[in-house]
């Protein structure tokens, strides 16, 4: 079985990652480049001419070498970073700052620490207006989802790391955002926590298909999850290759281990990053 490349040129023009035309766009980067000013007043390019489109439902992660503009391209999703060139767009809308359509979810878990774990899951509907009751209502149920029941009560010094995670997980599925923005959000928890959260999402996923956009180091992670791999070049980023992952759904990880696919797209992909073709 082959890799398969669905972009032999990273400058080409925005398509589609399954290689048709979607029935529904959410995300559209067309021409984005990122230049940021460094502190010795020197100009850094970060992002190169990046197009891309990402179709409804999908899970998509993003990977590449230290450096290469992956965090940087979810922030410009996110509406954190305006691009120097270039725009992206959620739902064909050009992003022009954070939105409640896009959650995102990053390594360092930013609890209110003064707040208990419901009341961190129902502080966005509450600020959006949502009545107490309904607010702890859907909290609840949203801790029970990821795995949290009895803890409504804990405040996140009484948490483990992977339980701050499903925390803050809760809090962002809370206000219903169409797209989930993950800037390495397993990336600081021990290997039997990622890989335990790492199925509760895909639980997640599987239950509610938002679209994902996913940012990691780990290639099996990515390979896990995903249903396409953008695999970026060294700085300044620009997309190498999109593979698409054909491997069976629901994943069981035990299954996966045993499956010459999925070792072969690890490998492949790993040789993508490695090739030694790059140089910052």
């Amino acid at each position: 079985m082959q890799v398969v490349s669905l972009r032999s040129d990273a400058h080409a023009e925005s398509e589609p990652l399954s290689g048709r035309k979607p029935a529904s766009a959410m995300i559209e980067i067309d021409h984005v480049s990122q230049r940021f000013q460094t502190s010795g007043k020197q100009s850094h390019l970060a992002l190169s001419d990046i197009n891309l489109t990402i179709e409804d439902g999908a899970f998509v992660s993003i990977l590449g070498p230290s450096g290469c503009g992956k965090s940087t391209l979810l922030y410009i999703v996110g509406g954190f970073v305006q691009p120097t060139d270039g725009v992206a767009k959620v739902k064909g809308k050009a992003i022009t700052g954070p939105g409640p359509d896009r959650g995102p979810v990053f390594q360092e878990f930013a609890l209110f620490p003064w707040k208990n774990v419901l009341g961190n899951v129902m502080y966005g509907m509450r600020q959006q207006g949502m009545k107490k009751a309904e607010a702890e209502t859907r909290g609840r149920k949203l801790l029970e989802m990821v795995g949290l029941k009895g803890y409504e009560n804990f405040y996140p010094k009484e948490l483990s790391g992977g339980m701050k995670q499903r925390v803050a997980i809760a809090r962002t599925l809370a206000y219903d955002p169409a797209v989930l923005l993950m800037d390495e959000p397993f990336g600081a928890l021990d290997a039997h926590t990622r890989t335990r959260l790492q199925n509760d999402l895909l639980d997640i996923w599987d239950t509610q298909r938002k679209t994902v956009l996913f940012v990691t180091h780990s290639v099996e992670e990515a390979v896990y999850l995903s249903d396409k791999v953008i695999v970026m070049s060294r700085s300044p980023g620009s997309i190498k290759e999109i593979v698409d992952i054909d491997l069976p759904r629901p994943r069981k990880r035990a299954d996966l281990l045993l499956d010459a696919r999925f070792q072969k797209y690890i490998v492949d992909i790993e040789k993508m990053i490695d090739d030694g073709k790059d140089h910052l």
